[in-house]
């Protein structure tokens, strides 16, 4: 298995798993992502490979950071009254 075969599962595992809270549902998620996967599939440039990565590892990030703030939100809401 190729180094970037590799990354590329990884990441797939990753977002697969950052789904399952997602708000719009995990299914609605993980047929996005399955359709976006899918549509790069057909990829062999090395360099678009890549830059597909990229983009995953921010998508990953915002995902993380779109969780971090709903947890905040209820944490707030939670101890101060507004």
């Amino acid at each position: 298995m190729s180094a970037s075969r590799r990354r590329v599962l990884d990441l797939y595992k990753r977002l697969q798993y950052l789904g399952r809270e997602y708000p719009g549902g995990p299914e609605k998620f993980r047929q996005k992502c399955y359709g976006a996967f899918k549509r790069q599939s057909a990829e062999r440039d090395p360099e678009k490979i890549e830059k597909a990565i990229a983009l995953g590892e921010y998508v990953i990030k915002e995902i993380e950071t779109l969780y971090s703030l709903r947890k905040y939100r209820a944490m707030k809401k939670r101890y101060y009254d507004n």
